[in-house]
């Protein structure tokens, strides 16, 4: 276990060597769990800007810390200043705000010199998130796509696409449908909210809708559940 009492931490005056160390270490072990968000991303393009600012905010979260100390007044103050401050990006994907939250948690911990907790907590994260690389939570998700064809309203055709839907799709609903007026023909405007097993299947599932005489107009379009975005 490492012995950090010789640093001797104040809370009220802390020496040049205890902030050089938590500052050191915000870097060290925000560094460690970038490496981790790198290596067990499934992004193709890796938001460079992101992976810097999780050193950043450590870094930043233990110097406001060390500031405040046990002060209630300086914590009332930071408070009251740091809420001045709109942060208006938005992290759409749950992984990266706990990659975040992670590496935000470490500057507190350094911040507070907890370097103890903050050592042992950054391994044991790691150490989880290489671990969950190789389990089928890690699988990549099924494909979501769209679905948008016409058919004629006298024919039956949407009882044979919801058969064929049933056999080529994991899931399926549908969104919405318009009723179209052309030369004294109602046609029926249908959009269906899909879901695939595997990206082949959308070859299987255009092959089925193009044997489908009613069919007119088939738009297939797709979008992987596992893209990352900031």
């Amino acid at each position: 276990m490492l012995d950090f009492s010789t640093l001797g931490v104040n809370t009220e005056d802390p020496t040049y060597m205890t902030m050089i160390m938590t500052v050191l270490f915000s870097f060290l072990l925000s560094g460690m769990i970038v490496f981790t968000y790198d290596k067990t991303t499934r992004n193709v393009v890796k938001p460079i800007h992101f992976m810097q600012g999780m050193i950043l905010i450590s870094i930043v979260a233990a110097t406001v810390m060390q500031a405040i100390g046990d002060s209630l007044a300086r914590g009332l103050g930071m408070l009251g200043a740091l809420s001045i401050i709109r942060f208006r990006t938005t992290v759409r994907n749950p992984r990266n705000i706990v990659f975040m939250f992670s590496s935000l948690a470490v500057g507190i911990a350094c911040g507070v010199y907890g370097f103890e907790i903050a050592f042992i907590g950054t391994l044991g994260f790691c150490t989880v998130a290489f671990m969950l690389r190789f389990t089928p939570f890690s699988k990549r998700e099924n494909l979501m796509g769209n679905l948008r064809l016409e058919m004629l309203a006298e024919s039956d055709g949407s009882k044979k696409l919801e058969l064929l839907l049933k056999k080529h799709t994991q899931a399926f609903k549908l969104k919405r449908y318009r009723i179209l007026t052309e030369k004294k023909k109602r046609r029926i405007e249908y959009n269906y909210e899909i879901k695939l097993d595997k990206e082949l299947g959308g070859n299987d599932l255009m092959k089925a809708l193009e044997s489908l005489e009613e069919a007119r107009g088939v738009r297939l379009d797709f979008t992987s559940a596992m893209a990352d975005s900031i």
